[in-house]
């Protein structure tokens, strides 16, 4: 028999329990509990743009096909045909008329629904194909982040992103007057559990320690942009339902705001001398002030971080083994010299050769291997715990180095595993 675990005493206001990242039983709950419940990020629309065009993802542990059918409309259909079982789809990203199961043929339109099943003698009065379609998720959109659902009684996503929303607005203006478009991605697999990542994208203390070899690898300027240690503008808040944004380069958070002091990087002056045959200095200096991205990083419970210029996407696999996604982000129609300068960068610090990645997937690795010893130690979650106070909305703010994302996390973490809302 199966007992349900105390969650109160799992995750504390200031710390939680080393078996949140080792008990096969609280993974089996979480995904129920959360990843079944909530809204889950899949898709960026600059990935479906045409009539026909298919993404695969998964919603927790479940394999899910993005799709743009004929009205333009976008699906969130599960991977299974409504047969036999088989997946329909094995290919990461395409453009087709539908799907049709490779084990009998039975074959599906965009949008679900089941078109043709081969040989139907001894399906009458058996079988009515308007039954019968694709399995769909509750679908929504906001500033072209595409999220799914299993939960048909879900609240709207704009309720659940909250006071996200306004730093989602933010995030967008990288594009400098063009839309955001998905470039590229490098995915791999790190040996810990999902939360471990979860947990990374605001902690700021890291940033420094982990990241030292890249900080040495770049252009002073690059460097001192993101000396943000002591700088007292580097907050971190709470934005509610588990997200939270950590606030890096202050100058940039809004990159509509520009006092005109801000030196642009010696390193982008072949960029300014080409762009300035076309467009005028303003126009200029707002496309390069932006190829660093936002300012700061966004955290969307449970599984997609907006991480200054790029997406990154987690997707638990195991209790103990977690896939990555970091998406690269580029200028939809912009200038093509820019978006291979925004690659270079990406792969500077994200790409497999980078430094960024593999430093950080190494830190995760051992995070999951030190828990294993000492299993009653607790993790904790209470940097910057005592000068944390509410801004003029109300969030929760503190150091961009203080651990106040964790703790929204956790929060969030503990009231949908309590009660699954």
């Amino acid at each position: 028999m199966t007992t349900t675990p105390d969650i109160d005493s799992l995750a504390q206001d200031d710390r939680v329990s080393s078996a949140l990242y080792t008990d096969p039983a609280l993974f089996d709950l979480e995904m129920d509990r959360i990843f079944h419940q909530t809204w889950v990020w899949v898709a960026h629309e600059s990935e479906l743009p045409k009539a026909g065009d298919f993404r695969t993802a998964y919603v927790g542990r479940q394999p899910v096909i993005v799709t743009r059918d004929r009205r333009g409309g976008i699906n969130v259909l599960v991977n299974r045909c409504r047969h036999r079982g088989a997946s329909l789809c094995e290919v990461p990203k395409g453009n087709g008329n539908g799907f049709t199961c490779p084990y009998h043929a039975w074959s599906y339109a965009l949008d679900g629904k089941l078109r043709g099943i081969p040989y139907p003698d001894g399906y009458e009065d058996v079988l009515e194909k308007k039954d019968l379609g694709l399995q769909r998720l509750k679908v929504g959109v906001y500033a072209g982040m595409v999220f799914a659902s299993f939960n048909e009684d879900i609240e709207p996503l704009e309720d659940f992103l909250g006071g996200a929303r306004l730093w989602i607005d933010r995030f967008m203006k990288q594009g400098a007057g063009y839309p955001i478009k998905v470039q590229g991605e490098h995915r791999f697999r790190f040996r810990g559990n999902w939360k471990i990542q979860l947990e990374n994208t605001t902690d700021g203390y890291h940033f420094p320690i982990v990241h030292r070899s890249w900080m040495a690898s770049v252009d002073a300027e690059t460097a001192n942009m993101l000396s943000f240690m002591t700088d007292e503008k580097a907050v971190t808040h709470a934005l509610g339902n588990g997200h939270s944004v950590a606030v890096m380069v202050p100058e940039h958070v809004d990159l509509d705001e520009d006092d005109g002091t801000e030196q642009l990087q010696a390193r982008f002056g072949h960029i300014i001398e080409e762009l300035s045959h076309e467009f005028d200095p303003d126009r200029v200096r707002r496309i390069v002030r932006s190829l660093h991205g936002a300012g700061f990083n966004l955290n969307l419970f449970p599984n997609v971080a907006m991480s200054m210029s790029f997406f990154r996407v987690l997707r638990p696999v195991s209790v103990t083994e977690t896939e990555i996604r970091h998406v690269a982000l580029g200028l939809d129609g912009g200038p093509e010299i820019v978006n291979r300068e925004r690659l270079r960068i990406h792969e500077h610090f994200q790409g497999p050769f980078g430094f960024g990645s593999p430093d950080d997937s190494e830190a995760w690795d051992r995070v999951q291997r030190g828990v294993t010893g000492g299993p009653s130690t607790p993790i904790l979650v209470n940097r910057g715990l005592a000068r944390e106070k509410p801004n003029d909305l109300g969030q929760p703010t503190s150091h961009t180095t203080d651990e106040t994302g964790m703790r929204q996390a956790y929060a969030m973490w503990k009231r949908m595993m309590t009660d699954g809302k």
